[in-house]
């Protein structure tokens, strides 16, 4: 009976040892090949940016002005000459009149209760559009000459577009790109290793806002209060980086 206990026992401590020396090499295993998807899971996210200095292509000013006065019938005259006014001033600074045109009117009528009356109030706004870039700014500047002439501008808009944005997209990105690939190649000649496949890659939008020096605040792909704007993309990749 001892000699079988003991023959058990051993067995027992033989199947022990087997299986601990399994564990220590499956956990091995567990840890280079974790070690190993580590490694083959190292990338680096770079950017690209492109900019291309243009001049707008289209002007749009828009000037908006109002009368008030005691019943609608000489308010309305008046908004028209003032209107008159608006359009002459544009023609002889060169605009033909198919580049003008009126985008808004309105009427609105209040009673003071104070004073017991009414009074009617008449906006009307007249906009020029015109591909004559620098003739607009230039008119532009002696816009002062519409006051004297009597009209009392309530807001004057003028906003540079530039139309051409599609034509050097594909350019600015393959370039934005090109950035972001000599941005991994940099990285990854200073990490002693070298730059692999992409694994994902986005593209920012454009935005247009004026060049330095012209104090305008950047927006989209819209337009600026500047003729003179620069274009920017940005682009983001992601690369492997193979171990060197």
């Amino acid at each position: 009976m001892l000699e079988r206990f003991q023959g058990d026992r051993a067995a027992l401590l033989g199947a022990v040892g087997i299986f601990s020396l399994a564990m220590v090499g499956s956990g091995y295993l567990l840890g280079d090949g974790l070690r190993r998807a580590k490694m083959a899971d190292r990338s680096v996210s770079v950017r690209g940016v492109s900019e291309r200095d243009v001049t707008a292509d289209l002007a749009t000013w828009t000037v908006s002005f109002s009368e008030k006065g005691d019943t609608l019938a000489p308010v309305q005259q008046t908004v028209d000459r003032q209107a008159s006014a608006v359009r002459e001033f544009f023609q002889r600074a060169g605009f033909k009149p198919d580049e003008i045109r009126d985008t808004g009117i309105s009427v609105n009528q209040s009673y003071y209760y104070e004073r017991k009356e009414d009074k009617v109030t008449v906006s009307r706004s007249i906009q020029l559009k015109s591909r004559k870039v620098m003739a607009v700014q230039a008119a532009n500047s002696r816009q002062a000459d519409l006051i004297r002439a009597g009209v009392p501008i309530n807001s004057s808009d003028l906003n540079y577009t530039f139309t051409k944005l599609n034509d050097i997209k594909p350019a600015m990105i393959a370039e934005a790109n090109q950035a972001a690939r000599r941005n991994a190649e940099q990285f990854a000649k200073d990490s002693g290793a070298s730059v692999g496949a992409i694994k994902s890659a986005s593209q920012g939008y454009f935005s247009v806002g004026p060049r330095d020096g012209d104090s305008e605040r950047e927006g989209d792909s819209g337009g600026s209060g500047s003729p003179f704007q620069k274009i920017r993309v940005v682009t983001t990749v992601d690369y492997d980086i193979d171990a060197g």
